[in-house]
């Protein structure tokens, strides 16, 4: 499936210039969420807009100036204030005041550091989309202002195709208030991403028109397949999702409702044209499945949205099928309504010979872990992720070999992680307290005491009951052995390739834990 898309500059800075307005009015924040980060062609220009757009009086009035210096506004506003430094002092000030004086007549910025004065305009990769719209709908609608308080937003996302699900979501809590992390659903995602599938895959086919014209896809023979007027600026965007992607996306959906039971949802948009042609080969490949008795829909975004947060409400689990856009907003979306991080959120890739990855979000917060780490011997990662993307590993394991152990791994593991939520056994943010190194320990104690208890495999139970027994009545020396090894720097010899010896050494401080665990071995 291949498709081409155009976003018209004129109509874009129309909107924003709209949005900013709207926003002075109301007086509320002035926010902007894009994907700079993936979307390397297409969005950079996009925020380059909005900074020239909200900007203008002061940009136009030194337009020569700023293009001599080569000021780039698709790198935002710190580009631009870096590149004036170069300036004679008189001139700098002047254009620096101009800038300054453009907030008395905007709206107020979103914040992404109060302290700093850096606004969500000075560069265009602060602000993330996948990540900064579930925290504005978790903290009500609002986002930091100038003062470091939060105040009401308005949330200009300019790719319309998939914003309207985060307007659903909003208009949701306004009906029914925040969510409740206590008793909400799950909601997990198959996501459509093999071969560079749709936007992500599409920085290579992604072009800011130089001129007036027609833009063409044509194949080798040299039949017109796409084209699309463009204006002198307009982003050109072709899109591409292989037939083999496809296939094993409805295969893995399939999978994953008759493992958990649960509805799958396909996000799908019958009125999009890239969409349409995916619902034929979706509804094609289904038939080569047995679904009897699975509850497989698909649904346009929006009613999928809603049909899901019905159930997230009532405490149901739900698989979103999406392709691969929806699946980035979604695996962050849900795990920071439900927990505040996407660190613990799992995300299903089926590779195409037959593999699984079974991935989970990293919260983008790894350098401050390692941070502190390196100078409080605290890491307080939490390795849940981690734990539960184990799960449906050796799920798999069993599904393809048939080997039963690998079941009732699954299935005891599934128990322990239970155990360490319910016990609060994740870890601390602060020093001289639970870290990742005596979570990972409760996790082992709960788990061998779920394998010590089971009855399904008698060699795993013989096997796993005295280690169970061990942990346990050592859990308090251990615990003493792990905080032991906090409060002081350590030094692990490098960040991406650190010594494994002392890696070993910081990650292993119980000697009583070891023993254990080595006996198994």
């Amino acid at each position: 499936v291949v498709d081409a898309a155009v976003m018209n500059v004129r109509e874009l800075r129309k909107f924003y210039e709209e949005k900013i307005e709207e926003a002075k009015n109301d007086d509320v924040l002035l926010s902007l969420h894009l994907k700079a980060t993936m979307m390397k062609v297409s969005d950079p220009i996009m925020f380059g807009h909005a900074v020239s757009v909200y900007y203008k009086d002061a940009l136009q009035k030194h337009a020569e100036t700023l293009k001599e210096i080569g000021a780039n506004v698709n790198n935002g506003l710190a580009d631009i204030l870096q590149k004036i430094q170069k300036l004679p002092e008189e001139k700098r000030k002047k254009i620096e005041a101009d800038i300054n004086a453009v907030y008395e007549k905007r709206p107020d910025l979103a914040m992404v550091d109060s302290d700093k004065g850096i606004t969500n305009l000075h560069v265009p990769n602060n602000v993330i989309i996948d990540a900064s719209m579930p925290v504005v709908i978790r903290d009500g609608g609002k986002m930091w202002n100038k003062n470091g308080e939060l105040q009401d937003t308005l949330a200009m996302i300019p790719d319309r195709s998939y914003a309207t699900i985060y307007q659903v979501i909003i208009d949701d809590c306004k009906r029914n208030g925040q969510f409740d992390p206590a008793t909400m659903g799950n909601v997990s995602n198959v996501g459509l991403m093999a071969k560079k599938a749709e936007e992500y895959g599409s920085h290579d086919k992604t072009f800011e028109a130089q001129d007036d014209g027609l833009i063409r896809c044509v194949d080798e023979t040299g039949n017109v397949i796409l084209d699309q007027n463009v204006e002198k600026g307009d982003i050109f965007r072709m899109c591409q999702t292989k037939d083999i992607a496809i296939k094993d996306w409805v295969k893995l959906a399939v999978k994953r409702a008759r493992a958990t039971g649960n509805p799958a949802i396909f996000w799908l948009d019958d009125r999009r044209a890239h969409d349409a042609q995916l619902i034929k080969k979706a509804e094609m490949y289904l038939k080569e499945h047995d679904t009897s008795g699975l509850d497989i829909r698909i649904m346009r975004p929006d009613d999928a949205m809603q049909f899901t947060l019905e159930r997230v409400r009532k405490g149901l689990d739900t698989i979103s099928v999406t392709g691969n856009v929806l699946r980035d907003y979604l695996t962050d979306l849900f795990p920071i309504l439900e927990l505040g991080t996407s660190a613990r959120m799992l995300s299903i890739v089926p590779l195409l010979k037959g593999g699984g990855l079974f991935e989970t979000g990293a919260g983008g917060s790894a350098p401050k872990h390692v941070q502190q780490f390196l100078k409080e011997g605290h890491l307080r990662w939490d390795s849940l992720g981690e734990y539960c993307a184990l799960v449906p590993s050796l799920e798999m394991i069993h599904e393809k070999t048939g080997n039963q152990k690998a079941a009732v791994l699954a299935e005891t593991l599934d128990q322990a992680v239970s155990m360490y939520l319910e016990n609060g056994k994740t870890p601390s943010r602060k020093v001289n307290e639970l870290d990742n190194r005596g979570s990972t320990f409760y996790l082992a104690m709960y788990w061998a005491r779920a394998l010590a208890d089971q009855n399904k495999d008698q060699w795993l139970k013989e096997r796993f009951t005295p280690v169970a027994e061990a942990l346990e009545k050592n859990e308090t020396k251990i615990n003493e052995e792990m905080l032991d090894a906090q409060g002081h720097a350590v030094d692990i010899n490098g960040y991406y390739k650190p010594d494994e010896t002392l890696v070993e050494k910081e990650m292993r401080p119980s000697a009583t834990f070891n023993k254990i665990i080595d006996a198994l071995l």
